[in-house]
């Protein structure tokens, strides 16, 4: 059994030690931010559903974007998005803070301007998250993590205390100046970062192809499908304690701004207890009844939150949820991670978050349409109900155990040389490989052969099949295609040491001294332009 990593371990590394101490700063702008934008929005629309809004115009960007942002993460300078994210936002945040002392900002401009951060945030995640794998050793990678989750839940504890206190103060223009001043100390943390990349003389996809090439691998990978079918479950119904935590603390508990901002830091200090038991958590526990748990957390805490009238009482409440959030989240973000390499983490982070923030973005519109018509309490029964229906679904779609693969690349691969002068472009291209499978071995060949086709798949591979010789049938045939030469050296190069046994097996059932024989080929067409074999009369073009 593996040596137990020390929690504090990714701290020995200077540069993730580093960055997570100046995010403390950014993220501790960005929750006063978040405190002022919220209690704004309180003082310049009655409506329940506008307030709750604040919460979904942040969380929408993210899930319209984060493909995007995932692709342009794998495919580009992780450092040069982040900085450019870090940059956007402190633009956008000094504009807020500029209409908010002019004192000209109306509900649908307040909704713009976090609209506009949540772009920044959308860009800035996925490149962030996988730019942990790149700061640390794969081993200590779930510390890092829930380190991440600490530091953002340590400010998370303080920052909305005092965020409400500068809004008290001060008011919500002194409170998004604080989050303008936050990013310089992560901007300049970055400036001095100079990450190692690996150099690929490939030229990078497209866009639209290592969109594609990221929904492939995920629709091909059943843990990530699971994960991200959870983790929206849980963004849907969980959204409603922050999204409606604003109109709790004015109207149920009859408090102002500081109340507000203490409730959030209660939620913020469950977090950190939750952060910090995850490791103990995951050794006693699997990994489908720590998210039970959390899903149960929150339903109670909402049932609790209905119907309390008193602030300290659901100030202590607020513990719960904080704690199951981070305790949920941290393990589905570890899960993704270390269930894909790193040609794609970004990509398969993206449609994560793309899962979880789009939960929560639908679930904070929806959370305050029925507080809006039927009140907030109903509101928090109705999302209790919906979280004990993710405990349910749980028994038909279990979470994936928390396991560490093997996703280094497999290094195997040698570029073949060829008679044709190929481009990189050229294409499209299709593999043959032939095996010699005796009798005995069909039904082994054709379980490890539809692994097979889920792995090729996953990498990149089209129009898999599988044919088999009439006349000799101990041949089997298995075809695929690239759209380029490229593409199939690409394609090979994502083959990981996880999927090594696979391969293994199969040519140990090959018969014959030889290996499997392979053939390389590029389609062209054979129909000359000018062909009027379909002609079946010729036509008269004078009748």
């Amino acid at each position: 059994m593996p040596d137990r990593v020390s929690p504090l371990a990714p701290f020995s590394h200077q540069t993730f030690r580093t960055v997570w101490f100046a995010s403390i700063s950014s993220n501790l702008g960005g929750l006063i931010q978040a405190v002022g934008a919220a209690w704004m929005m309180t003082s310049i629309s009655n409506s329940q559903d506008m307030v709750a809004l604040v919460q979904s115009s942040t969380t929408l960007p993210i899930m319209l974007f984060s493909l995007i942002s995932g692709a342009l993460a794998d495919n580009y300078n992780r450092r040069g998005i982040m900085l450019t994210a870090q940059i956007f936002m402190l633009v956008v945040s000094s504009l807020l803070t500029l209409c908010a002392y002019l004192d000209v900002l109306t509900p649908w401009s307040l909704l713009t301007f976090t609209f506009l951060i949540g772009c920044g945030v959308a860009l800035n995640n996925p490149s962030w998250q996988a730019s942990v794998g790149d700061m640390v050793p794969r081993e200590v990678l779930p510390a890092a993590v829930t380190l991440n989750s600490v530091g953002f839940n340590i400010t998370r504890s303080v920052g909305p205390a005092i965020g409400g206190a500068i809004v008290a103060g001060a008011g919500a223009a002194a409170a998004f100046a604080a989050n303008s001043i936050s990013y310089f100390a992560l901007i300049y943390a970055l400036a001095r970062w100079r990450p190692q990349y690996v150099k690929t003389k490939l030229p990078r996809e497209t866009m639209m192809r290592a969109i594609s090439a990221g929904i492939g691998y995920v629709a091909m990978s059943p843990n990530i499908l699971n994960v991200m079918f959870r983790s929206c479950i849980f963004g849907l119904s969980t959204s409603i304690i922050l999204a409606l935590l604003p109109i709790v603390a004015r109207d149920l508990v009859s408090g102002g701004p500081l109340t507000y901002g203490i409730m959030l830091g209660a939620f913020g200090v469950g977090a950190i207890g939750g952060a910090f038991a995850n490791a103990g958590l995951r050794e006693r526990f699997s990994s489908e009844t720590i998210v039970r748990i959390s899903f149960c957390g929150f339903a109670i805490s909402a049932v609790v939150t209905a119907f309390s009238t008193n602030a300290w009482v659901t100030t202590a409440v607020m513990l719960i949820p904080g704690a199951c959030w981070v305790m949920a989240l941290s393990l589905f973000n570890v899960t993704v991670q270390m269930s894909t390499p790193r040609w794609v983490v970004g990509r398969a982070l993206s449609l994560y978050q793309t899962a979880v923030f789009g939960g929560m973005a639908g679930g904070s519109w929806m959370w305050g349409l029925v507080a809006e018509d039927h009140g907030a309490p109903v509101a928090f029964l109705c999302s209790a109900a919906v979280m004990v229906l993710g405990i349910v679904i749980g028994f038909r779609m279990r979470l994936p155990q928390f396991e560490s693969l093997n996703l280094d690349p497999l290094g195997t691969f040698n570029e073949p040389s060829l008679r044709l002068d190929l481009k990189a472009r050229s294409g499209p291209i299709v593999l043959l490989i032939d095996y010699t499978i005796g009798e005995k071995d069909v039904a082994e060949f054709l379980e490890l052969m539809s692994q097979r086709r889920r792995i090729r798949i996953r990498d990149g591979a089209r129009q898999w099949t599988l044919m088999r010789d009439l006349e000799n049938p101990d041949i089997w045939t298995e075809t695929y295609h690239t759209a380029t030469w490229a593409d199939y050296v690409r394609h090979n190069q994502r083959r990981t040491q996880a999927d090594a046994d696979v391969w293994k097996r199969i040519r140990e059932l090959h018969v014959g001294e030889v290996g499997p024989r392979v053939h390389r080929m590029i389609e062209r067409q054979a129909i000359p332009p000018r062909d009027d074999i379909f002609h079946k009369a010729p036509i008269d073009l004078q009748h």
